[in-house]
């Protein structure tokens, strides 16, 4: 149950003073970033739904609410909305605001110019001089390992803007099947890279069908790689299917994972005191209670219909812009 407004208001004074990169004060917990030492929030902000809010300043607000909780793991993206997201984020970022935070972007372009490119728009649209992650969007096909570390590719981009100073971390993302994200952490080592980051779809149905879980997470604590779990609600599917899960409940069974981060999305005042409140009770589960969230998902999760970002291409923006990776 999520505390009243009125808690969520003293809990967000609270942390304002110091919720500073790493800060640990408020109700937000705070996890290690895989071996970059940084301090993130247990709950992170998805840049994605932020757009969806029309009015500019209501949006700059529920950012900045965030951030004053003591969530300061910020996600975006190049191509979310068009760039609003980015934007928005921009504007939400000033006043300071950008010193308490950590910063994430991710870009599509799988060559070395359209990397460069779309790496230079986040930088104006967010206005900053430095981004504290960038990741490669949407590794979803099994050539684009070999595509983004071919001569001219995205990651001769990437490392050059590290050496240049506008991107500290780098890392990738993807939401199809396992295996490409086993082969993109093998292609990298073969290549003499270990990404910074690995973000990946992490839910109580992931475990029944094509399991990032059970496949993916264990290579990234072995190399101690920054885990960023993603999707925690499948994309609402979860919720919506009422399969006797609440939001908390799907939000901290992600929680109990040896992740970093658990980025959801919200573009309300509820939803993110909803995410503030799972972070600031998180306790580690029981095997039992843990047994009983993954019996409830077991027959909905088993062929993988909830989660149609690994089913279906619905999610896959890039297969609709194919100019985007260039």
């Amino acid at each position: 149950m999520l505390h009243d407004r009125r808690t969520f208001l003293r809990w967000a004074a609270a942390a304002a003073p110091a919720a500073r990169l790493g800060a640990q004060s408020g109700p937000m917990q705070y996890r290690t970033l895989g071996r970059t030492g940084e301090k993130v929030s247990l709950v992170g902000l998805g840049g994605a739904h932020i757009a969806s809010i029309r009015d500019d300043q209501e949006a700059v607000r529920l950012i900045r609410s965030a951030i004053d909780s003591g969530m300061n793991f910020m996600d975006n993206g190049w191509a979310y909305h068009n760039g609003r997201s980015e934007e928005l984020m921009g504007k939400a970022l000033r006043d300071g605001y950008r010193k308490r935070v950590f910063l994430m972007s991710k870009i599509e372009g799988r060559t070395r110019q359209k990397a460069a490119e779309q790496l230079e728009d986040c930088l104006r649209r967010l206005q900053v001089e430095t981004i504290d992650l960038m990741q490669i969007h949407e590794v979803i096909r099994m050539n684009d390992p070999e595509r983004i570390f071919a001569p001219g590719g995205t990651m001769e981009a990437l490392q050059a803007a590290k050496k240049a100073g506008k991107i500290r971390y780098i890392g990738f993302t993807g939401h199809k099947d396992p295996d490409i994200h086993l082969k993109m952490l093998r292609v990298g080592l073969e290549n003499g890279f270990t990404p910074d980051t690995v973000q990946m779809p992490l839910n109580v149905l992931d475990p029944h069908y094509r399991s990032f879980e059970k496949l993916v997470l264990p290579e990234l604590v072995k190399h101690n790689i920054g885990v960023l779990g993603m999707k925690p609600l499948a994309s609402g599917t979860l919720l919506r299917s009422n399969l006797g899960v609440s939001a908390t409940e799907a939000l901290q069974y992600v929680m109990n994972l040896p992740v970093s981060v658990v980025i959801t999305g919200f573009n309300t005042m509820a939803h993110l005191e909803q995410a503030v409140q799972a972070a600031a009770t998180f306790h580690t589960l029981k095997q039992e209670e843990v047994q009983q969230l993954l019996a409830r998902t077991a027959n909905p999760g088993r062929d993988g219909k909830l989660e149609g970002f690994k089913t279906t291409d619905r999610f896959d923006a890039t297969s609709r812009h194919p100019e985007w990776l260039g």
